[in-house]
């Protein structure tokens, strides 16, 4: 978003499919969730587990309770059992063929006393790997050998009056087809900065890095700054571009500094519009002088953040900012907004907010003011319907693991609010850890392999579309690690599988045109995930910039239920290879899948629709929008009849649809006499509804006939005020 420098303030798939059993929600709803610790696999070449999360079949199961995924989630607490009859198996599929080396069964009470290790290529033909009949129970770990896709337990004879019953099936071998088996974990590389309370001059190092990434909106540098556990005694952090700082503790409380954590505008003469591409998380603040300031707009997170004081979004002196996010947070004292145009907290807790510019809007918020829209400019939600939050890097004593917050349900305050957080701690030994240089091919093998990825900081060109094809994959990048699809194919494709987990990263257009950036699930996914939605968090997409760059659609979403929490989805108005046709991109983000919830979905400036939504009982809370500056005329916007493409469109065939707090901003800076008809577009049906929408125009720049469809006020009469014309609640 900027102004002068400054801001104030192609046809989707069909879709049919059968929807939901009632099995598999309650399956869901019985999966084990508290500090589950994942088996890890060795930091050596071999063995790999490569069945974690595989596609798995059984002869039988017991009851609902125990399906025979539950034999390869890696979750301990979690299990497979069949019927109570011999000749019982399970099976699971690697993907693609392997050297394997070990089978671990973790056996429940109902063992098998007479069992197989089978293997096959194809499915059909099978061969013995190894064979008992005096199995022990408990955990058996089997040295085999042979080259298979399928490995089956194949039980014989029952020890008990049970069935059969694993706790986990884990297959462990090389990397398939890939060639030797890729290691996990490993040192974190040169651009993560890991600091504890003893290290030396930490502020001349906070410092340096400063001076090198403040006004380098399109550079190249990418940094992490992580503390470990402690006291850190008189620092201001001052966070520049692709700047990460992150406590590594499992708890904010774990990691405490007296001092700030800082983003101001000095280098942008006191207008925060444009500090982008940062983040802060999991620390505990006490700043020096009560507040700390944290002046930042589009793509900045603040998240598990406790604030022992007030905290100040606006720069020094006041100047315009057009952010934010805050999640998973507790402000002791009251939230500055002051020049913040926009902006969105989520499951929070704060001692009080001030002044409302445009758009503010709250979810499971303690301490939120109560909804007010259209003055003061407040959308407050009790309760977020869904949650999980980010993915995190931490310290388990000497070790580090990645732990992946619980899903939530109506959820209301941060998640460590009552003490240790539920969820899962995955061991960096189950992670590739991808350094610049690594190319697509082995970042895909490590997938192949089970690992799950962590990007540091860097920028990767990658010449094949990354695939993550395994259920509860976890893709983690640090300071803003950036990947650039080079060729024109798509950056990253998620498969239609549950709970898969991507945070903490950008995708940056290459100069040949993609037609998508990234892929949540393939065309017609029709898989129930709601029990465990895929999430995408802190993942940001640009299209221009930094240099030319193209993509048709950046994001498409397919899948059932994944939440979108926190993007920032951009064709850029400014910097290098920007221009109308220069990084041409149609759309910003399409959602076919249907129960999707965005919460804090920002996307701007695309040539034509910014956001469409064909899937059913879709909700976003929290939309900000900008049309795209560099329009050259009316005619290049014209929509067949309609004056410009809405910012936010749901498909007429679309029948339930919910949004809070939604904003669309234009400012056609090349031919200011352009009109849209409207900044929303949507069905007039009972079950589509939309509660406090506003919208804009930037000092007089273009205008806006309506609000949403035929409805709500022109913004012509406001001239250049910046005055918006606003819609408490559609129909």
């Amino acid at each position: 978003m900027s102004l002068f420098g400054m801001s104030l303030a192609t046809s989707p798939p069909v879709r049919g499919r059968v929807k939901r059993g009632l099995a598999g929600a309650v399956v869901g709803a019985l999966a084990a969730t508290l500090l589950v610790v994942v088996p890890a696999a060795t930091a050596q070449a071999a063995p790999v587990l490569l069945s974690q999360g595989k596609t798995v079949t059984a002869s039988s199961q017991e009851h609902y309770g125990t399906p025979a995924a539950d034999a390869v989630d890696g979750n301990l607490g979690t299990r497979w059992s069949s019927a109570a009859s011999d000749g019982q198996w399970l099976q699971v599929d690697l993907g693609s063929s392997a050297s394997l080396s070990q089978v671990v069964l973790r056996w429940e009470g109902a063992y098998a006393k007479a069992y197989r290790i089978e293997l096959s290529t194809d499915g059909t033909n099978w061969s013995t790997a190894y064979s008992t009949a005096t199995g022990a129970g408990g955990t058996e770990t089997l040295a085999i050998s042979g080259t298979a896709r399928y490995v089956r337990m194949q039980g014989v004879t029952r020890a008990t009056g049970y069935g059969y019953s694993l706790w986990e099936f884990q297959v462990y071998g090389g990397g398939g087809d890939g060639g030797p088996a890729l290691p996990g974990g490993g040192d974190l590389g040169p651009n993560v900065h890991v600091i504890d309370p003893s290290t030396p001059n930490i502020q001349g190092k906070l410092d340096q890095v400063f001076q090198e990434q403040e006004s380098a909106q399109f550079g190249s540098g990418r940094h992490a700054f992580l503390l470990k556990p402690g006291t850190y005694n008189n620092l201001n952090a001052q966070i520049g571009f692709y700047t990460q700082i992150a406590g590594l503790g499992l708890r904010p409380g774990d990691t405490t500094i007296n001092g700030d954590v800082t983003v101001d505008a000095g280098w942008f003469n006191g207008n925060a519009t444009q500090n982008f591409w940062r983040g802060a998380e999991g620390l505990t603040l006490n700043p020096a002088n009560g507040t700390n300031r944290w002046a930042v707009s589009q793509a900045s997170s603040f998240r598990r953040m406790h604030v022992k004081g007030g905290l100040n979004l606006a720069p020094n002196g006041y100047g315009w900012a057009s952010g934010g996010y805050i999640a998973d947070s507790k402000i002791d004292g009251q939230i500055g907004n002051y020049s913040q145009q926009q902006w969105y907290t989520r499951d929070s807790s704060i001692g009080s907010w001030s002044n409302s510019v445009w758009n503010q809007t709250f979810s499971g918020v303690e301490g939120a003011p109560a909804t007010s829209f259209p003055e003061p400019r407040y959308t407050t939600l009790d309760t977020t319907p869904i949650s999980r939050e980010k993915p995190y890097l931490y310290l388990d004593g000497n070790e580090y693991k990645v732990f992946t917050p619980a899903k939530r349900t109506n959820a209301r305050g941060a998640s460590w609010a009552g003490g240790t957080p539920q969820g899962e701690s995955i061991p960096l030994s189950q992670f590739y850890v991808v350094k610049p240089g690594a190319t697509a091919a082995t970042i895909n093998q490590a997938l192949a392999q089970g690992l799950h990825l962590l990007f540091t900081p860097g920028v990767y060109h990658v010449d094949q579309t990354i695939n993550v094809n395994r259920a509860n994959t976890v893709v983690l990048g640090l300071g803003l690690a950036t990947i650039i699809p080079d060729n024109g194919v798509t950056a990253m494709k998620v498969a239609d599988v549950d709970g898969v987990k991507l945070a903490g990263f950008l995708i940056d257009a290459g100069p040949v045109n993609s037609p998508t950036l990234l892929e949540i699930g393939p065309q017609g996914a029709g898989a129930d995930h709601a029990a465990n939605p895929t999430t995408v968090q802190d993942v940001y997409i640009r299209v221009g910039g930094a240099g030319a760059g193209k993509a048709t659609t950046s994001v498409v979403v397919n899948s059932d239920d994944a939440i979108i929490d926190h993007t920032w989805v951009w064709r850029a108005d400014h910097g290098e290879g920007v221009g109308w046709e220069t990084n041409r991109a149609d759309y910003g983000v399409r959602v076919n899948g249907d129960d999707v919830l965005a919460t804090g979905l920002f996307v701007e400036h695309f040539n034509k629709y910014d956001v469409e939504w064909y899937g059913e009982r879709g909700k976003t809370i929290f939309y900000q929008n900008e049309k795209a500056y560099d329009a050259p005329s009316q005619a290049a916007i014209q929509n067949g009849a309609t004056k410009g493409y809405a910012a936010y469109r749901v498909d007429d065939s679309v029948n339930t649809h919910e949004a809070w707090g939604l904003g669309s901003y234009c400012n056609y800076n090349v031919d200011p006499a352009i009109v849209q008809d409207h900044g929303f577009k949507a069905p007039v049906k009972p079950g589509v509804k939309f509660h406090s929408l506003l919208v804009v125009s930037l000092g007089g720049m273009g205008h806006y006939n309506h609000v949403i469809n035929n409805t709500g006020a022109s913004t012509i009469p406001a001239g250049t005020s910046t005055v918006p014309s606003t819609v408490v609640s559609f129909p």
